[in-house]
């Protein structure tokens, strides 16, 4: 999956300068951020000085800065839209050299397990997820490395948290701590995800190939075998279910509460006079920049989740090509030491049986 792209002669010239091109239009992107977070702080002081009793505040001195937002917000769209659009084709390209790669090993594959299906979707899966996880990743990192030092400096007026007490940098201290309590939390919460899904995908898999049987062969998709396999992608299903109902409980709980963890944290600095409006938004909106780099795993577990499951589905995939794949079940792989049955959500045995339903064999 990676060298394919990423080592061989053909896409290099799409690969490696791709990578840097992304990485620059987002380094930029988050460069504006700063400069509107600038702006707003400077927005907020003069709104805060032109409603005070004895206001100089001229029409046009606030036309400029709504003018000057304009100019930053309009450079904002047009590279956002063309990074957007680069970016689709560089993960286009990345599909294109995964489903070249398995082309042409089509003979050696063909008699897998869901082969096209792997071929077709999975990659196109697995292209989509890398762009929209990776752009995410790419955005939290960079966003992180800017708006650190930004809140550490804003920070300085605020000496002491409710409840805590004096603490130097306390708005730093507060958002590294509480991103960081969220992340572990939720991880934790939601260990089991990644397994059920990848259990998802292998009562999807052997439905499917009951009813491609069935297509072309009257004795195959027989109803008291597609009964059988489709209850246990209903038993799955209810499963994932019931797992993302209370991941998704605790998930949205931190997060609506975290909203107004920064205001609770500048409640002593805000009574005591200590900063102007404009200081406490660019303060907020740096901790929410900071935050949100930091809780990166908590607002795309979901995503990531699917993920894992596709790249184990390719990662297997490609195994059959190795001199340790193991016919007919390398798929099976995923039963290896570093795939631990407590990580699959499914033992080796329950895979054999899911297989032997849609085939109509009695024994592995």
């Amino acid at each position: 999956m990676w060298k394919e792209f990423f080592c061989r002669g053909a896409w290099l010239y799409w690969s490696w300068p791709g990578v840097i091109l992304i990485c620059a239009t987002t380094w930029y992107q988050v460069h504006l951020d700063v400069v509107i977070n600038s702006w707003f702080g400077d927005f907020y002081d003069l709104i805060q000085k032109a409603l005070s009793k004895e206001s100089d505040v001229s029409k046009s001195e606030i036309y400029g800065y709504l003018f000057t937002f304009s100019k930053i917000a309009g450079t904002y769209i047009v590279v956002a839209v063309l990074s957007v659009f680069f970016t689709k084709h560089w993960t286009f390209r990345w599909r294109q050299a995964m489903n070249d790669f398995y082309i042409k090993r089509w003979r050696d594959l063909r008699h897998i397990e869901g082969a096209s299906q792997r071929v077709q979707e999975d990659t196109r899966r697995f292209a989509i997820m890398v762009e929209d996880i990776g752009a995410t990743l790419l955005q939290s990192l960079m966003t992180l490395a800017a708006f650190l030092p930004i809140l550490f400096e804003l920070s300085k007026p605020v000496t002491s948290l409710p409840l805590i007490g004096e603490l130097p940098h306390a708005m730093v201290v507060l958002t590294i701590v509480w991103a960081l309590l969220g992340t572990v939390g939720l991880s934790l919460i939601g260990i089991r995800l990644p397994g059920l899904e990848f259990q998802n995908q292998l009562v999807e898999a052997a439905f499917r190939k009951e009813l491609v049987f069935g297509e072309d062969k009257e004795d195959r998709a027989q109803p008291e075998v597609v009964e059988g396999l489709f209850g246990a992608v209903r038993e799955s299903y209810f499963q994932l279910y019931f797992n993302f109902m209370y991941f998704d409980f605790a998930k949205w709980s931190y997060l609506q509460f975290g909203v107004i963890v920064p205001y609770l944290a500048l409640v002593p600095c805000i009574a005591d006079g200590g900063i102007t409006l404009g200081q406490m938004q660019r303060l907020v909106n740096a901790f929410s920049s900071v935050e949100r780099s930091l809780q990166f795993l908590v607002r795309n577990w979901a995503q990531i989740v699917e993920l894992i499951s596709v790249y184990k589905r390719l990662r297997l995939f490609s195994l059959t090509l190795s001199d340790e794949a193991i016919m007919p079940f390398s798929l099976c792989g995923m039963f290896s030491q570093d795939d631990g049955d407590s990580e699959s959500g499914a033992s080796k045995q329950d895979y054999i049986e899911l297989d032997n339903m849609s085939t109509g064999s009695d024994k592995p």
